[in-house]
């Protein structure tokens, strides 16, 4: 289609980085998973899992972007679909981080794991009702969208990963500073 074929470097990049950093985040995971704090799981469910599904997001999303559809109408069905389950799932994390006991979330928690992750899946579900009249116009919505959860998930995997390491992985060695 070609509404389509002026995106594909955009998707290959979009894609690829979305793989390989859920990938990366597997990899960090299992490693600071050798010293799990008390009631870990409660917050994984809260904080580590919404972004590998971000990622996940973004690298689907990607990947419909350069199927051979025929019509705009096909792709943006399957957009809708996974714009309204990402804002159903932001409001099922939203109940897990308040839920949670072992970490009380400050304002940016709330902005990168509820308020941006909202805000991608509702433009892409927007954009998707538009695709079929303004179809440019939704093309870049739903880019926005995917970039949006693609840097939402590196910010979210960042943070994760300072706080294991600084916060919540106290230095086993102190008297060697």
């Amino acid at each position: 289609m070609a509404e389509l074929a002026g995106w594909d470097s955009f998707y290959v990049i979009v894609g690829s980085a979305a793989g390989a950093l859920i990938g990366l985040q597997f990899v960090v995971m299992t490693l600071v998973a050798q010293r799990p704090p008390i009631r870990a799981a409660e917050a994984g469910a809260a904080f580590a899992t919404p972004t590998i599904v971000h990622f996940g997001s973004a690298l689907l999303l990607s990947a419909l972007s350069r199927a051979p559809w025929r019509s705009i109408t096909s792709a943006s069905d399957l957009w809708c679909l996974i714009g309204l389950s990402g804002v159903l799932y932001t409001v099922i994390v939203a109940r897990r981080m308040r839920s949670q006991t072992i970490y009380q979330p400050e304002f940016e928690d709330w902005l990168f794991h509820l308020l941006l992750p909202l805000g991608a899946y509702a433009t892409l579900a927007i954009s998707s009702l538009a695709a079929p009249l303004q179809t440019r116009e939704a093309l870049f919505g739903v880019g926005a969208a995917s970039l949006l959860l693609l840097f939402t998930g590196i910010h979210n995997a960042w943070d994760s990963v300072a706080y294991h390491v600084f916060a919540n992985n106290p230095d086993p060695n102190p008297k060697q500073r």
